[in-house]
């Protein structure tokens, strides 16, 4: 099973992305989280680049979202929104079929971030029709760097935190199947 890691972070040292890391760490035996940091590097949605048009990173992004069996998405929130990056990652999967029926899960990286988190809620719920509301975990990270992060979440209480998530949404991912 593969699940595909989302960081909405073009920081490279963002707790977003340690986070998915840290998850992609704790993955059980034939499970693969590969994480994804660099939304920054897609063009801009235009639907004049759809179809036969679409960008090479694009179609390189979205071949990633077709074999992934599920999504977990982590991200800061700038300016009470979405980072522009992972918003426009979204515009180009709205018109495609590749999002469509994927499961998709939130983490978060801090205690603070609820416009993101409600905004994601209403544009994910709005792209596919398997997006995971109940399966979401909220670890206050902010600040920290990514090997503080890396430590914080090997404690036991957030490691077991981490895997409890993973296991709720791989058998949402199972049950979907």
């Amino acid at each position: 099973m593969q699940i595909l890691a989302i960081s909405g972070s073009a920081r490279r040292q963002s707790t977003n992305t340690a986070l998915l890391r840290a998850l992609s760490a704790l993955a059980p035996e034939g499970v693969e989280i590969p994480v994804i940091h660099d939304l920054h590097r897609l063009p801009v949605f235009s639907p004049d680049l759809e179809g036969a048009l679409t960008p090479a990173p694009v179609t390189g992004f979205m071949e990633r979202i077709a074999r992934a069996d599920g999504i977990v998405i982590s991200s800061p929130e700038y300016v009470h929104a979405i980072p522009g990056g992972l918003k426009n990652a979204i515009d180009w999967m709205v018109s495609r079929d590749e999002i469509i029926g994927k499961p998709v899960a939130l983490l978060h990286a801090s205690h603070r971030g609820d416009d993101v988190l409600a905004d994601l809620r209403r544009v994910l719920g709005t792209v596919t029709d398997r997006f995971e509301e109940a399966i979401f975990v909220r670890v206050p990270l902010i600040s920290l760097s990514p090997d503080e992060v890396a430590e914080v979440l090997r404690r036991p209480e957030h490691a077991e935190c981490l895997r409890a998530f993973l296991s709720r949404f791989v058998g949402a991912i199972r049950r979907g199947a």
